[in-house]
């Protein structure tokens, strides 16, 4: 039996239940809310637009009929051909229905696990080095400031331009590396969601279901419906973890070079996706 479904609809929470937890703070940085800018760096505020007072326009001319001008126009009808009948087809099969809870195969994921585990610590490091960055350039501006009677003018304009040229790099190589935070994630997660689509119609044809809805859509069902448990252990014995790119890899330099792996637990890429210290799949939440 052949089971057809919307794989947009079915896994468009995978990117929202996972990355999100692990990415918005990361996310936050790269707008550049939030980080420190010298008062040279700071762009000027633009001047406050004039007002433009538009010229009174003439008042339309007062159209001739009165209310016969409002009633709205009898417009030709053409006719159009019938419609013909057409021969009876086949029925479709009755639906067996079964409900699934995407964020909730997720929650049990050992591979999603290991992805927020390796990804949120890089996440936190990146905080730290722009909390840190942030620190030095508040100090160089304080010790400007307090200098600034004992200095000339061409030695102020100096160091400030150092100090501005220092927080742009220090911005772009922050958001270089957000970015690569977020092409991991995309990569890691896309494994986990391409395997889900298979384990989700393995387990549907297995139950003879052919319609699976998002339990969230769903107002009543009873335990036999609900696949959610069976597609997350299956998919756990499938795939306990995923590849994920090293912190000093750029993930679109790796997909260029040819030499993405395309087997998640192949033993030859273990080393690649070097689990983080501390990291236990035995310890992710399985039912």
């Amino acid at each position: 039996m052949m089971v057809y479904f919307s794989r947009k609809a079915l896994l468009g929470a995978v990117f929202l239940s996972c990355s999100a937890a692990f990415l918005s703070d990361a996310q936050a940085q790269s707008s550049g809310g939030g980080w420190f800018v010298p008062k040279s760096a700071q762009p000027k505020p633009a001047p406050a637009p004039r007002q433009v007072h538009e010229a009174p326009q003439p008042d339309a001319p007062e159209e001739s009929g009165g209310e016969e001008s409002q009633t709205p126009p009898v417009l030709p009808l053409p006719t159009i051909p019938n419609a013909p009948d057409l021969p009876k087809g086949v029925a479709p099969p009755q639906a067996v229905i079964g409900v699934i809870s995407v964020p909730g195969v997720m929650q049990q994921s050992m591979a999603a696990a290991q992805v927020e585990h390796i990804l949120g610590a890089r996440r936190d490091a990146l905080a730290r080095d722009v909390q840190k960055e942030q620190a030095g350039w508040r100090d160089e501006q304080q010790k400007l400031q307090a200098q600034a009677k004992s200095l000339t003018s061409d030695q102020i304009q100096s160091r400030e331009r150092s100090l501005q040229t220092r927080v742009m790099k220090a911005q772009q190589a922050f958001r270089n590396r957000n970015r690569i935070i977020q092409e991991a994630a995309q990569v890691s997660l896309g494994q986990i969601e391409r395997e889900l689509v298979q384990v989700i119609q393995k387990v549907a044809t297995s139950r003879g279901m052919n319609l699976i809805l998002h339990n969230e859509q769903v107002a009543l069902h009873v335990d036999g419906q609900d696949i959610t448990n069976e597609v997350a252990k299956q998919l756990n014995t499938i795939m306990s973890s995923v590849f994920i790119p090293a912190a000093d890899v750029d993930p679109e330099v790796l997909a260029k070079s040819g030499k993405m792996p395309t087997t998640a637990n192949s033993d030859a890429q273990a080393p690649a996706a070097g689990p983080a210290p501390g990291f236990n799949p035995s310890a992710a939440k399985t039912h």
